[in-house]
């Protein structure tokens, strides 16, 4: 569970270029890429809104999931405004 706060697999692709003549066009992403990007952020957003939850019902889990309640609170503050 803590391996959320690592980066994601795909924002190491995201900075590459294609290598060829035209080295300085970025590189196009498939379908199945970008879906692979949108369901890391939904799985994010669930665990964000599950990890919400836990601080207000049973802030004494946090500990036993091994996060430290600044962690807990950093994560809570990506969500958008509107779902804090």
């Amino acid at each position: 569970m803590n391996d959320i706060f690592a980066p994601a697999p795909h924002q190491a692709v995201c900075r590459a270029t294609v290598t060829g003549p035209s080295k300085t066009s970025p590189r196009r992403f498939s379908l199945a890429t970008l879906r692979s990007i949108v369901a890391d952020w939904r799985e994010q957003t669930h665990f964000r809104w599950d990890l919400k939850r836990i601080s207000e019902t049973n802030p004494h889990l946090i500990d036993d999931i091994g996060l430290t309640r600044h962690q807990v609170d950093e994560e809570i503050a990506k969500l958008p405004f509107w779902q804090r």
